[in-house]
């Protein structure tokens, strides 16, 4: 049982990172810690996708004494929205959100993901369907805009609270708790971090069933 103060050392990339804006970590870059507990994903960096709110987070999960591994990974291709999502007015501006082989086995061997995507409702949505389709994990859906349960279960998101009818289900992970009104490029609030820890804490400690 440690006495006193405690160093906790939180690596947010695992890279320099380059050009205008170098503090934060570039896309396609994971700081991993020794523990795979819990991952928080970000969006890759750019003009409108920040990763401030990530960062913000895998510290505070630490400054509120949570003990458990957290990693951050930034993606590589983090931004628009997946090939397969709804086709909108005048197509998609700029690349369509991905992910590797690499990232889907990084994401998978932690616990709990936490998915932070931005303000864009649909986008949010189909982001979280497309990640979960690839990955089996838990999330914690983090977003600046409002998001229900239902608006993910109906494109065919596994749900804690709303499930798709059988023969509509498309992921093999599971939404366990959305946390929204998180804003891109801010410090989240005491509040959301205590959501956030809250939906954390709660996910980690289940007991998985006896097969």
């Amino acid at each position: 049982m440690p006495i006193g103060r405690v160093t906790q050392v939180v690596d947010c990339r695992e890279a320099m990172g380059m050009g205008k804006g170098g503090g934060l970590a570039q896309r396609g870059t994971i700081s991993e810690c020794r523990y795979p507990d819990v991952i928080v994903v970000g969006m890759s960096p750019g003009r409108r996708h920040v990763t401030k709110p990530v960062c913000d987070i895998t510290s505070g999960l630490r400054q509120q004494g949570v003990e458990y591994s957290i990693s951050t990974l930034v993606l590589n291709a983090g931004s628009g929205v997946p090939p397969d999502a709804p086709k909108i007015a005048g197509g998609v501006l700029g690349a369509y959100f991905g992910l590797t082989p690499k990232e889907i086995a990084q994401i998978e061997k932690h616990k709990v993901a936490i998915l932070h995507h931005g303000n864009v409702r649909s986008h949010v949505v189909h982001k979280v369907r497309f990640i979960l389709q690839a990955c089996d994990v838990k999330a914690i859906v983090v977003s600046q805009s409002p998001v229900d349960y239902e608006d993910l279960a109906k494109e065919g998101v596994k749900t804690s609270v709303v499930m798709p009818p059988e023969d509509r289900i498309r992921t093999k992970g599971t939404v366990m708790s959305i946390v929204s009104g998180v804003t891109r490029g801010q410090t989240p609030t005491r509040e959301k971090m205590a959501e956030v820890i809250s939906s954390v804490m709660r996910i980690v400690k289940q007991k998985k069933p006896l097969e």
